[in-house]
């Protein structure tokens, strides 16, 4: 094993484009490009076992559904897998009428005849040809020189079109080539060469051609991909009739960032493959480019409502699980552990909630949250997840979202720390099935443990905070906050206040309906909380202040077995 630290002298800096007036860097994206999936080909060739068929229809009939229109299904010459499975498509009239296929050639005349032969009885479909251009390329691995290079496009177009001819008469036949290694490839011979192409192709109105350009392997800054596309924007001919596509790969880990500046510099189609699968690093992920378009107001033109389902198909599919982290899809992109963030979310979500109830819609501008979950078939519950790190915030949001309660603010301070000191304890994440039990271990168990009327001879006073109670401004308020003070005065509790939890509380509210309420007692000169529920005021409002006492009764009453147990108060209301 090599045990000397590696020099960078042995890498070379990627040469910049000499391109001073540059025009890409002041432009924004303001439509979608046409997109095609290479999953089924490039995606495939990649997997360690690759699709059966089964997965591979189900790979196609995915990208179908979610309204990709051009679909490459494969490399027929490669494999008998990818022939028979395009025989599939054709004979069984699986392709609808709004897409198009695609399936790859060498510019070798053998594998382009055979693939020709493969398309018979196609309705559409592109082939697309290609051969490496780069001069590594040309010198280590082909030995030849730049004429001999282009020659080979060449002929290979020739060739396609002259089988074309006798095979694919009633087919509509669209062309694709590929300069292979483009990224590497010396711009001014990337262009002589598709221009070769193009004199042999003649593309005109309703007979275009689609250039395609691969950073087969990233090796350059996305900023010097960007000054090349738009350098061939400015110099390809014809360019009305050609179709400036571009095939990132991600080896650097810039795909995304390559094709968003190449599309500013002139491109009009991005090739790669769901969350990024492909060789090495992967082709460029369509999921994160077609949503980053989104939040941008940009329409993808493309169906990602339910991520999940979608994650589920290329998972199986590929046999490769989608990282948790991954943009937009991945399990924990949506979620926050740190108090902060959680409570930055929960009083977004707030500001979002009032807009929507008094009819108002607003743009979607949330704290670390760059998308609605709920657009890509998120839900909300699984923004903010508990463990040591989370705050107030994070427990406030899993009691609303979960369980339907609105904790006062000094409560949400209360109780977290309880929820804290147990994650502290137990390690990991808390469930919010777990959240719940706590609080009803904490609060609402101890409303039912009898408690002192007096509490260290010191009258208890309360303010109530009433989560659902189905009370507002008026009457109805003045007779709601009587009520309970009426109930509380008979077992000697002074009410001082009653709040309201929460907002939009319904004073229809529906017979047997729970109540929750949270008592803030004033205990000893400190405040202590406590909960209670049921199906009337009253006696919710009494629960929690037996909460609240008992707890506090608790804390101050020695361990079972000292000699001051004796000495705690004897005086006490049973629970009803």
């Amino acid at each position: 094993m090599k045990t000397t630290r590696p020099s960078a002298s042995r890498y070379r800096a990627f040469p910049p484009v000499n391109l001073p007036d540059r025009t890409w860097p002041g432009k924004t994206v303001t439509s979608a490009p046409r997109w095609l999936s290479t999953d089924l080909r490039d995606g495939n060739q990649s997997l360690v076992a690759p699709m059966s068929p089964a997965r591979k229809l189900a790979m196609f009939e995915l990208l179908v559904g979610m309204g990709y229109k051009e679909i490459e299904v494969g490399f027929p010459v490669a494999s008998q897998d990818d022939h028979d499975f395009l025989r599939v498509l054709i004979e069984q009239d699986r392709i609808p009428d709004d897409v198009r296929i695609s399936v790859l050639v060498q510019a070798r005349d053998e594998l382009i005849r055979r693939t020709v032969e493969s398309l018979e009885g196609a309705p559409r479909a592109t082939i697309h040809l290609y051969n490496a251009t780069s001069p590594l390329f040309r010198r280590v691995v082909f030995g030849m020189d730049r004429d001999e290079c282009k020659d080979l496009a060449v002929q290979g177009t020739r060739l396609m079109m002259k089988y074309a001819d006798r095979t694919l008469a009633d087919c509509d036949l669209g062309f694709q080539y590929s300069p292979e290694l483009f990224n590497d490839t010396e711009l001014e011979f990337a262009l002589e060469v598709c221009e070769a192409v193009m004199d042999v192709w003649q593309p005109e109105p309703d007979r275009g051609i689609i250039l395609n350009f691969p950073t087969t392997v990233e090796r350059s800054l996305p900023n010097v991909f960007a000054d090349q596309i738009e350098w061939l924007d400015r110099n390809l001919s014809r360019r009305e009739h050609v179709c400036l596509s571009i095939h990132p790969h991600n080896d650097r880990g810039t795909g995304v960032a390559s094709t968003e500046l190449a599309l500013l510099a002139g491109a009009e189609r991005v090739e790669g493959c769901l969350f990024g699968n492909g060789e090495r690093a992967g082709n460029v992920c369509l999921v994160t480019l077609g949503l980053n378009l989104f939040t941008q107001g940009v329409d993808p033109g493309i169906d990602f409502s339910d991520i999940n389902g979608i994650r589920r198909v290329v998972e199986d599919c590929n046999g490769i699980p989608v990282h948790p982290r991954h943009p937009y899809g991945g399990d924990l992109v949506y979620t926050s552990f740190s108090g902060s963030h959680q409570d930055a979310i929960k009083k977004g979500f707030a500001v979002q909630e009032r807009a929507a109830a008094e009819g108002r819609e607003l743009p979607w501008e949330m704290p670390y949250l760059p998308i609605a979950p709920e657009d890509v078939g998120r839900t909300y519950e699984a923004v903010v997840r508990i463990n040591s790190q989370s705050g107030k915030g994070g427990v406030a949001y899993v009691m609303s979202a979960w369980h339907g309660l609105e904790l006062p603010r000094d409560l949400q301070i209360e109780f977290a720390g309880v929820v804290q000191a147990h994650a502290d304890a137990a390690g990991g994440e808390i469930t919010p099935d777990r959240v719940m039990e706590l609080f009803e271990r904490e609060y609402l168990a101890a409303s039912g443990l009898p408690v002192p009327l007096a509490f260290g001879g010191d009258p208890v006073t309360a303010s109530l905070h009433l989560d659902g109670a189905g009370f507002d401004v008026g009457a109805a308020r003045a007779d709601s906050v009587q009520s309970v003070r009426a109930a509380l005065a008979r077992w000697g509790f002074d009410v001082r206040a009653v709040h309201r939890t929460g907002h939009g509380a319904d004073p229809g509210r529906a017979p047997g309906a729970e109540v929750t309420v949270y008592a803030e007692c004033r205990l000893d000169g400190r405040t202590v909380w406590g909960a209670g529920a049921g199906e009337e005021i009253e006696a919710a409002s009494l629960a929690a202040v037996r909460s609240a006492v008992a707890r506090a009764r608790q804390r101050r009453t020695p361990a079972a077995g000292s000699a001051g147990a004796a000495a705690a108060p004897a005086r006490l209301l049973a629970a009803r």
